[in-house]
């Protein structure tokens, strides 16, 4: 028994037989509690843990396979990112069951002897506080640094967990970053922390995205911190039918619920379940609750008009939720009474959206409406609070914003097909309204 692991025991009973404090007031010396005298755990076991047998883990595997299919194309993401500093990404069922992972084979026998490979579990009752067992039990976010493990043989280990919900707001698993290497400082690790989560975060809305692939799906940013966003999916008649975690929290919070119809929950905007979209529709809602205007993304259906957009349907699950908490949006000005009929209104923006390619001047507008340049023009800007320019312009960023997630097209040709002058034009008014340049913007949603 090494002096490491001595040390280690005494502190471990010094805390446990401490003052209790509040139960949110320490993740970790609850954990150990619970460790002890819950489950009955030696630190001083020096047993290795469990792997499953191939046929074993193909038991746990079977019915999380629309999870380890699902989270595939982040892992891959994530993995990219940590690979060089020798991490290794664990996805694990509701068990603590390790499902799925990246790490490097070289290394295998390493992360097989440490217990962090395909076919582990770190469910908390078996191997006490750690990264996975524990984010299991608080159902919350959490990193185990090194000797805040429970058991003195996991104190050379580090790990980051954050919990994956399904569509319907049920808890469907962890995703674990973990080091097996010491030498790493508690600060760098604590790095792999915030990115943890927001990669299980773009799980949870690959998920939901995934569920709801007949539905309008809206996404709505409901604070200014970085992913603070909720999800909505909506049926063809209005009716909210499905809310993530976060939407079901938000949504209780403003007073309304599932089945409730979306024109309860936000005030009148025509942005919302258009009748002719062609992929996502940058806009901004302002709930009914009160309050300021809130971003959004609405997606249509994969189904219809959007099912050339998205051939093979990963494009459609694809997240945007970091680039809704991110991205800047054009105030949302207030209309005023009066203005043009709502049939001319619905005629003039189908024009619009078809001839974006196009110069599209006030004049052909105006004839379009039946009215004269003068008129059209004050019509126009009482029923949507902008000009006719404005209005234009921003459906040519919200053109580009569609395209810029195809990355076999050139900035050029975007540009062209937006109707911008050309790629300086594009990139000089794209920046202005959207806060970043369009290379950035298609950047941040790899």
């Amino acid at each position: 028994m090494t002096k490491a692991a001595v040390h280690h025991d005494n502190r471990v009973a010094a805390a446990i037989e401490g003052p209790i404090k509040a139960a949110d007031e320490d993740i970790v010396l609850n954990s150990w509690r619970r460790s002890a005298n819950a489950h009955r755990i030696d630190p001083l076991s020096t047993q290795s843990p469990r792997l499953l047998t191939a046929g074993e883990l193909q038991d746990f595997q079977t019915p999380a396979a629309r999870l380890i299919a699902i989270a595939r194309a982040e892992l891959d993401r994530l993995y990219n990112l940590v690979r060089p500093t020798r991490y290794v990404i664990l996805l694990c069922d509701t068990n603590g069951v390790v499902i799925d992972h990246r790490g490097e084979a070289a290394e295998a026998a390493q992360f097989r002897y440490w217990g962090t490979w395909i076919g582990g579990v770190w469910a908390e009752d078996l191997e006490g506080t750690n990264g996975i067992g524990t984010c299991l039990t608080e159902r919350r976010p959490l990193t185990v640094h090194m000797s805040q493990h429970f058991q003195a043989r996991h104190i050379s280990l580090s790990c980051s967990g954050a919990p994956i919900f399904d569509g319907n707001g049920e808890f469907a698993g962890v995703l674990d970053v973990s080091s097996i290497d010491p030498a790493l400082s508690e600060h760098a690790h604590a790095l792999t922390g915030p990115l943890t989560i927001s990669v299980a975060r773009a799980i949870e809305e690959r998920m939901f995205r995934e569920q709801f692939r007949r539905e309008w799906i809206i996404a709505v940013r409901v604070s200014d911190d970085v992913g603070s966003a909720m999800l909505i999916a909506i049926d063809r008649d209005c009716r909210i039918i499905g809310a993530d975690r976060v939407g079901r929290k938000v949504l209780a919070h403003w007073g309304s619920q599932l089945h409730k119809d979306l024109r309860t929950v936000f005030e009148p905007n025509d942005a919302l379940l258009a009748p002719k979209y062609h992929g996502d529709v940058w806009t901004q809602v302002r709930p009914i609750a009160g309050g300021e205007p809130r971003a959004a993304i609405v997606t249509p259906p994969q189904i219809s008009s959007a099912l050339r957009l998205y051939p093979d349907g990963e494009d459609f699950i694809r997240p945007r939720l970091d680039t809704l908490a991110t991205a800047r949006f054009m105030p949302l000005t207030a209309k005023a009474r009066g203005g043009l009929p709502p049939a001319t209104v619905r005629r003039l923006r189908d024009y619009i959206d078809s001839h974006l390619d196009q110069t599209i001047d006030v004049g052909t507008l105006a004839t379009a409406a039946g009215l004269s340049t003068y008129h059209f023009a004050r019509a126009f800007k009482q029923s949507e609070g902008t000009t006719p320019h404005d209005f234009v312009l921003k459906r040519r960023i919200a053109k580009a914003r569609e395209l810029l997630s195809r990355p076999d097209l050139s900035l050029s040709e975007i540009a062209a097909a937006a109707g911008f002058a050309d790629q300086s034009h594009f990139t000089r008014r794209f920046h202005e309204i959207v806060g970043m340049s369009p290379g950035q913007f298609r950047k941040s949603l790899m």
